[in-house]
């Protein structure tokens, strides 16, 4: 999946960077109109085959594999204490994210029935 931010237009997005306060890997905003790169790729992993309203998740970076973390650290400027959000290599209780607001779509059974196809 691409997350990308309302107000700006532009996509989480990760590289092989060092984050400047915890030293963990940089994440970033990126692009323009939701229009990026393949660095703006995110897998979701949940607990089971679907992602479920009220589960929390796991963003892991497609080309790099780290986890989409907050950890303490904070900014003293330009935003004071905006905390950094970065990537870290391990599953740790850091990286889980819950939906607070958002659309829930449920499941189609035609959807559920392609994952079951298969061609002769």
């Amino acid at each position: 999946i691409r997350l990308t931010h309302l107000g700006t237009g532009r996509n989480l997005h990760s590289h092989r960077f060092t984050s400047p306060l915890s030293g963990n890997q940089e994440v970033s905003a990126f692009g323009e109109a939701g229009e990026g790169d393949y660095l703006d790729d995110w897998t979701v992993v949940c607990s089971g085959t679907y992602w479920v309203r009220d589960d929390e998740v796991r963003f892991q970076h497609t080309s790099t594999d780290v986890f989409l973390s907050v950890t303490g650290e904070q900014y003293g400027r330009p935003i004071h204490g905006q905390k950094e959000v970065h990537g870290m290599a391990a599953s740790s209780q850091n990286n889980y994210w819950k939906v607070m607001e958002g659309i829930f779509m449920q499941p189609s059974e035609a959807f559920q029935m392609e994952q079951y196809h298969a061609e002769l």
